[in-house]
């Protein structure tokens, strides 16, 4: 039977890939991915060549499933990356995943780096259990609603943001949970990689320390205050 590898990919340092990632990019007949551009980046810097690649990203997912499925059904083997980390968490990959066991084919997940484990692995937050929100709502009553959801969990809550709007959102934590602490990664394994550690109004007040520049993922502590 043909396998759909669902391959986690690095989130900035190159070297970050496991071989066995490489492996399994190597031997599949196609490679789907969210941005064949940087997809080819890997494949090119590990000398993975002559793959055919498939775009499959968030405009399209639905309809291409429909053709990897007929790829997969033909006999072929096919990876699927997002543009970086564990696809299906904050990415791509979930209705890809859904269509393909649905059509009662096999899913091998080709585990990996995720900015989700980077950053926990850091926040040396101890006995406290975590909840993924990933992204907020871009603005308005949808998003100002969903922060004051999630931040009412009695668990650490973990959020992704670009950084257009991670100023705001600090700035409304520190309106919301002045005490709580949190912790802020930047740009990780990058050369700029950055951690910030501090309660949401002290952060606050330090904006202009916090370089507004790559993605940025929080921790926002829910027993530890400061």
């Amino acid at each position: 039977m043909s396998n759909l590898y669902i391959v986690a990919t690095p989130i900035g340092n190159l070297e970050d890939i496991t071989l066995r990632a490489l492996n399994t990019l190597r031997s599949v007949d196609y490679i789907a991915c969210e941005d064949t551009r940087k997809t080819s980046k890997i494949l090119h810097h590990y000398n993975i060549e002559k793959k055919r690649l498939l775009a499959c990203h968030t405009h399209n997912e639905r309809s291409s499933a429909q053709g990897i499925i007929q790829l997969m059904q033909a006999g072929n083997d096919i990876a699927y990356c997002s543009d970086a980390g564990t696809p299906s968490i904050s990415d791509p990959g979930s209705r890809l995943v859904e269509s393909v066991l649905q059509a009662d084919l096999n899913v091998i997940p080709i585990p990996g780096v995720s900015a989700f484990a980077t950053l926990v692995s850091v926040a040396g937050l101890r006995d406290e259990s975590l909840f993924f929100a990933g992204f907020l709502p871009h603005r308005g009553q949808k998003r100002s609603k969903r922060l004051q959801e999630i931040l009412q969990i009695p668990s650490a809550i973990l959020l992704y943001e670009s950084p257009y709007r991670v100023e705001s959102l600090i700035n409304e934590l520190a309106c919301l949970i002045p005490d709580r602490y949190v912790v802020i990664g930047r740009e990780m394994t990058k050369f700029h990689e950055e951690f910030l550690r501090d309660s949401a109004k002290n952060l606050a007040e330090n904006l202009s320390n916090l370089q507004q520049q790559g993605e940025f993922a929080l921790i926002i502590s829910h027993n530890h205050k400061c």
